[in-house]
């Protein structure tokens, strides 16, 4: 990545676990030249090869003129022309960095303007496929030094963690520690795997790693978290090997609202004397909204703080401005900040198009509108995330769209599914983490059933699951005999969220069968 953008090229980068669909969902937008992938991938102790999904990939990639192969898994091998016979180049990495001229030169960086192309992240396919959100240079760091110095502390010596994939935008914020004089540490693989299969039981990867390389700032997400504290794992006090913590100062959380509970938990569990930051932002601004801060208290349940420099509001489905009355609203910013994208992809007309439907249909044309429910606690100034306000879903922190899952069911199960409608659902001090719930209408002659069939559900969740990812995968598939519409056809999904939340939201006059929003009120009574 430095390297690429050393020269001003733009990197973006997709987890080795994504599906082939999910992937040239993205890539086939952007039409690389150069592709890096890793030959295999090793999770929780076993070793997943890339060479099939390449096969599948490449012929889907028209300009793609170089593929470098990292050999990762060194014991994993397979023939690098194979996966792109008789176009373009490829090379193993060691093979690639012996082409070079000068292997050994120093990087020389190019002089570029403010608002350069960086980054390309992935909004997630709520209304279509993912759309290319490309961020510049000067705006990213600014935004993130800001937020590692003077909200996160971080110094120069400190040692910087975040477990992350190269998908999700907390990579990138993790690579910018490099610009406040932190050691950045990368982590490959699954955070419950031990290092010692004789540790017995607890003896897990990260507080282990805290203590070697001496981890002075972790990040995580709230549901790697919640998962220790529902195994009620002490790493001080694990009976074969104690971790000392010594050097960790703070513990960051992301990608899900972290629970009370689990603040209690960290503090009685994991460290006393810690600044424990739960944090808000997103890939679309590829920083954060609120966050954490040195010297405020924490407040279980609560992020600490609306970040420095950034117009944060909460408003209600009318426009109008909720954040001193303790009310729930959109999360929304009034004012423009450095971070904002430069531009949607492609350049031009469509991407702008994009660009201002995204942010700026709700509330008008100078409110972004961010898509998170929210409240701003009056007493204490803190924040309470309430979940997603639109299609986007959310489980275990691993964002994606409702369209993704939709598109799979029109391509595998048009025979069989008339409808569909993907939910992301977590009550406020109920539910820990989010819940995708896919409610489908099926196309029965006659009388549609009642119940689905269990054969289909699997078929649907296994399909998904190879298509894009483990993690995208309904944790309830169930059948339902309407899907609310508007008038010109399009789903609500907020209207049904807000419903099987718990959330006493306003519903938009919008939807045309809204009748059938009884249906969707009783099953969220008959699943709590």
């Amino acid at each position: 990545m430095l390297a690429t953008t050393s020269i001003g090229a733009f990197w973006t980068g997709v987890s080795p676990d994504t599906g082939v669909h999910a992937v040239l969902e993205r890539l086939q937008q952007i039409e690389p030249k150069i592709l890096f992938a890793d030959n295999a991938s090793l999770y929780n102790g076993k070793v997943h090869g890339a060479d099939a999904k390449l096969r599948q990939l490449v012929p889907g990639l028209p300009n793609l003129e170089l593929l470098v192969i990292f050999d990762t898994i060194r014991s994993y091998g397979f023939d690098l022309q194979e996966v792109m016979p008789q176009r373009g180049k490829v090379f193993s990495y060691k093979s690639f960095l012996s082409t070079a001229n000068k292997p050994s030169a120093p990087l020389e960086f190019a002089s570029l303007g403010p608002e350069h192309p960086v980054y390309i992240l992935y909004s997630s396919g709520t209304t279509g496929a993912p759309k290319p959100i490309v961020h510049g240079a000067l705006g990213t760091l600014l935004q993130h030094k800001k937020e590692h110095v003077l909200h996160c502390d971080l110094r120069s010596g400190d040692r910087l963690f975040y477990f992350t994939t190269v998908t999700w935008m907390m990579w990138h914020w993790l690579v910018s520690g490099l610009a406040s004089g932190a050691t950045i540490v990368l982590y490959d693989g699954s955070p419950f795997r031990p290092f010692d299969p004789e540790g017995g039981k607890g003896e897990m990867a990260m507080p282990r790693l805290i203590d070697e390389l001496q981890i002075t700032h972790f990040g995580t997400s709230a549901k790697y978290l919640s998962i220790l504290e529902q195994a009620s794992l002490h790493p001080t006090s694990h009976p074969n090997r104690p971790a000392n913590l010594e050097t960790l100062k703070a513990i960051f959380s992301t990608g899900s609202p972290l629970a009370p509970s689990t603040f209690e938990y960290v503090y009685s569990s994991i460290k006393a004397d810690i600044m424990l930051g739960s944090i808000t932002g997103g890939t679309d601004i590829l920083s954060l909204f609120c966050g954490s801060c040195p010297i405020l208290p924490v407040y279980k349940g609560e992020i600490q703080c609306r970040c420095l420099g950034m117009a944060v509001s909460a408003y209600d489905y009318a426009g109008n401005d909720v954040s001193t009355s303790g009310e729930p609203g959109d999360l929304v910013c009034t004012k423009p900040f450095p971070a904002q994208p430069v531009m949607f992809w492609p350049p031009g007309a469509a991407g702008a198009e994009k660009y201002r439907k995204s942010y700026f249909d709700v509330f008008g044309p100078t409110i972004w509108h961010h898509g998170d429910f929210v409240r701003l606690d009056p007493h204490t100034g803190g924040v309470v995330m309430l979940g997603r306000s639109d299609g986007v879903l959310k489980p275990a922190g691993v964002r994606f769209g409702s369209a993704e899952i939709y598109n799979i069911l029109l391509k595998h199960f048009a025979d069989e599914v008339e409808d569909s409608l993907c939910i992301g659902r977590r009550r406020d001090g109920i539910d820990t983490d989010e819940t995708v719930v896919l409610f489908v209408k099926l196309t029965a002659p006659g009388d549609a059933p009642t119940v689905i069939p269990s054969d289909l559900a699997t078929r649907i969740q296994a399909t998904i699951r190879k298509e894009l990812s483990p993690r995208h995968v309904p944790g309830i598939v169930d059948v339902c005999p309407e899907i609310p519409v508007t008038s010109n056809g399009k789903k609500v999904e907020n209207a049904v969220k807000q419903i099987l939340c718990g959330l006493n939201i306003k519903i938009g006059a919008s939807v045309a069968n809204a009748s059938c929003l009884d249906w969707y009120r009783a099953w969220a009574t008959a699943h709590p």
